[in-house]
């Protein structure tokens, strides 16, 4: 057994000290150009290291992902984020859902001349309060106010 661990610990220090035998020359190879020279040629191109192509490749991918917004759009997120009165109430204080049941009255005859009333439908809320969630319970998905 003493064998054993001193077998596993003399291959643990060959394959630590094995990695100190490579030169750094050799695992990150540089160019022809010195830190000093990428250091001015960043500060003449306003202070970046990406040249005027670079810049010009940028700008044109920044171009293609940008979309015109149009007036309306633009309405319409200003008001989607705009704090009014109804639109605290209705998000802190938001009503829970109230479906609402058709009901089908079937043909009949009315009142005491007997007049015939045709079928219709109609519709009422099966509460017939409103009920409220306590703030912070969601019980609509987010946009409806009403």
């Amino acid at each position: 057994m003493r064998s054993i661990k001193i077998g596993a610990s003399l291959a643990l220090g060959l394959v630590l000290l094995s990695g100190c035998a490579t030169s750094k020359d050799e695992l990150l190879p540089h160019g022809n150009v010195s830190m000093q020279q990428l250091w001015e040629q960043g500060s003449s191109s306003g202070g970046s290291a990406i040249g005027s192509a670079g810049k010009q490749s940028v700008a044109e991918a920044r171009g293609q992902l940008r979309r015109p917004i149009g007036d309306r759009q633009m309405i319409d997120e200003r008001t989607h984020y705009t704090r009014d009165a109804a639109n605290e109430i209705h998000s802190q204080f938001s009503r829970l859902p109230n479906p609402d049941l058709v009901m089908f009255i079937y043909p009949h005859l009315a009142g005491d001349e007997q007049v015939p009333i045709p079928g219709y439908s109609t519709l009422f809320p099966l509460y017939s309060q409103p009920q409220y969630a306590m703030p912070g319970e969601g019980a609509r998905p987010p946009g409806r106010t009403r």
